[in-house]
């Protein structure tokens, strides 16, 4: 199977380095990705939003043979419904990492302090406790070195979807900040926040709990928890 993998904010490809050798080991073809705009600290973020990220991953899916499964960390879960949306016949399961799909005109996150067309990683005490569970200081100061400024337009463009076949495609939810039992209450209350995931006809829900970046708190339980999800799907390699 392919897996394309779809880092969050202020992330390129190498944040999963410790995530796809378990995944390759299985069988799988891996693609993780370095999205527009976050190639390097200096690269220029101007012009590229929502939908260029999206269309990015798109391209991805449409240079694979067959069906492939995406799966999305934090602001890559909006990502990759976007993705789910443009190709739902070319995409056998979302996997969303501490995430979930982002309904029509809803936005990833336009709180975030941008410094003109960039959004700089924000200081730890920007972030919520349950963020930071789990990562230490050793993997704070990696992540800090590491990242990248996620393009203004990312953040701060509206989704937008056309094509209700993506409620048809089965998803996994990687519980991690919040148990899931926490979602399943949120859906059964109406709560906007999960308003389009509680319209997804296939949902299965696993927790692994630890802080917002289990990639680096976590990654074989994550490794283990995408193979799980992969393997349910009843297609192998």
């Amino acid at each position: 199977m392919d897996i394309i993998l779809v880092p969050g904010f202020w992330l390129d490809a190498s944040s999963w380095e410790e995530v796809t050798p378990a995944l390759e080991a299985a069988g799988h073809r891996t693609h993780p990705l370095t999205l527009p705009g976050l190639g390097s600290v200096d690269a220029n973020r101007a012009g590229i939003g929502l939908r260029q990220h999206i269309d990015a991953v798109v391209a991805e899916v449409d240079a694979t043979d067959g069906k492939a499964v995406l799966v999305g960390h934090s602001g890559g879960g909006a990502i990759i419904h976007g993705v789910v949306d443009a190709r739902p016949d070319r995409v056998a399961r979302a996997i969303y990492v501490d995430s979930g799909p982002l309904g029509e005109g809803g936005v990833i996150n336009d709180e975030l302090p941008a410094d003109g067309d960039d959004v700089p990683l924000p200081p730890w005490e920007g972030f919520e406790d349950a963020d930071l569970v789990d990562l230490d200081d050793g993997l704070r100061r990696k992540f800090r070195e590491r990242a990248i400024p996620q393009p203004r337009g990312v953040a701060y463009d509206p989704q937008h979807l056309h094509d209700e076949r993506r409620y048809d495609v089965p998803a996994t939810v990687i519980a991690c900040e919040f148990p899931s039992a926490m979602l399943r209450e949120w859906i059964d209350a109406g709560h906007p926040f999960v308003a389009e995931l509680a319209r997804v006809r296939d949902v299965e829900y696993v927790d692994l709990p630890t802080g917002h970046w289990p990639q680096f708190t976590k990654p074989a339980e994550l490794a283990g928890a995408i193979l799980a999800a992969v393997d349910r799907n009843g297609q192998l390699h």
